[in-house]
């Protein structure tokens, strides 16, 4: 009974500090709501593992600990999946980042050394436009 009332503790103060915290604004809300029906279901487990070996042997699985676990799995799963894509989001914008200011710092050096490139790229779009070219004098 004691072990019962410690774990669920542990996932309502889990589940509060997950969903106040205020840097978890970027996780979306289908997450937060996800995370909220796996917790309401692992205060039930908790709370009635009787019922939880009830659900599993009616979907085939031999005891409740079981299920846990392979829903535990699945749950792991998706977050890793969740988290691979959020790293190749963030990869990505680095990326594009390094690449233009890589750009922007070798135009402005180039102006200092009195170079003028005769094509920009955009970096957004990948697009060639003609820069304007300034004369000899300086004028454009």
């Amino acid at each position: 009974m004691l072990i019962q009332f410690i774990l669920v503790i542990a996932v309502l103060v889990i589940l509060y500090v997950f969903v106040r915290s205020s840097n978890a604004v970027y996780v979306q809300a289908s997450k937060r709501i996800g995370l909220v029906l796996f917790a309401l279901a692992n205060v039930y487990a908790v709370m009635r593992p009787n019922d939880l070996s009830v659900i599993a042997h009616f979907l085939g699985v031999g005891r409740g600990t079981d299920l846990v676990l392979y829903a535990l799995v699945v749950a792991f799963m998706a977050g890793m999946f969740s988290m691979y894509q959020r790293f190749r989001v963030v990869d990505r914008r680095y990326t594009e980042l390094a690449r233009t200011v890589a750009i922007r710092e070798a135009e402005l050096i180039n102006r200092e050394r009195g170079l003028h490139s005769a094509q920009v790229v955009s970096v957004a779009t990948g697009d060639g436009e003609r820069a304007p070219v300034a004369s000899e004098d300086g004028a454009r």
